[in-house]
């Protein structure tokens, strides 16, 4: 068990991508802290955690709040007295579109969650991270962080951005310990994916071909490579973006 005796706190925990890494993570051994804005499916996503048997806890964290995001983390401390892993993968629905049609308060969002809360989340774990010797941070960003498409400026900026912060954290505290990388997926089925495309199969017949395999990822798909970064096996990994993404990027 690659992670046994480790605590993470994971933010879109409710999500597709973060919900699998939350139960990939407690069928390796860690105790997992899921946070969501979303009461409901942060609930849901400590429940499969305990099924998986391993500890949860979960709570309401809007990562765009100072002080909910140090709350959270503080109280992540205080169930698990440790945090050794923290995966930031909050992120909004951005609907999108050119430059000047997207409205000021949809831009703000996206910046808000995407790239200040996972500062925000980085600024509250560390001190807790440097008092236990050392720990991994992973940004979730995306393919879409090294190319552009049309009609994502705001998700594009901020996942390139993800990028460039766990370069220069990395550098800031690798004599700390602390690991800091991106993990980037291409294209996955989740409920972000469904509410852009209204269907799998739809999302499939356009995105999917832009991917090498020809088809979009699954959540289990990407989960594992969370694992990896989380854990000692990458000890010699930090500073990087790791692509799992259907080599939507490779050519």
């Amino acid at each position: 068990m690659q992670l046994q005796g480790k605590v993470a706190l994971i933010s879109g925990a409710g999500g597709g991508i973060c919900r699998a890494i939350a139960v990939a993570f407690a069928k390796e051994g860690a105790s997992v802290a899921c946070y969501d804005l979303n009461a409901k499916s942060a609930a849901e996503t400590a429940r499969l955690v305990g099924a998986a048997g391993a500890k949860a806890t979960h709570r309401v964290c809007d990562v765009s709040s100072e002080d909910d995001v140090q709350a959270a983390a503080d109280a992540a401390q205080a169930a698990f007295g440790r945090i050794d892993i923290l995966v930031s993968g909050a992120a909004p629905h951005d609907p999108g579109g050119p430059v000047h049609e997207i409205p000021i308060p949809e831009w703000r969002q996206v910046i808000d969650i995407n790239l200040t809360g996972s500062f925000l989340l980085s600024r509250a774990v560390v001190p807790h991270m440097l008092a236990g010797g050392g720990g991994s941070i992973i940004f979730i960003a995306s393919q879409l962080a090294r190319v552009g498409t049309a009609g994502r400026a705001a998700y594009c900026a901020t996942k390139g951005a993800l990028v460039q912060l766990a370069k220069v954290m990395a550098a800031d505290y690798a004599q700390q310990n602390i690991r800091v990388n991106a993990l980037s997926p291409g294209g996955v089925e989740t409920e972000r994916t469904l509410r852009r495309y209204g269907s799998f199969d739809a999302a499939n017949a356009t995105l999917g071909q832009k991917h090498l395999t020809q088809r979009l990822g699954k959540v289990d798909e990407i989960a594992p490579a969370a694992v990896f970064l989380a854990s000692d096996a990458a000890s010699f990994v930090t500073g990087s973006d790791l692509l799992v993404d259907g080599g939507y990027t490779a050519i």
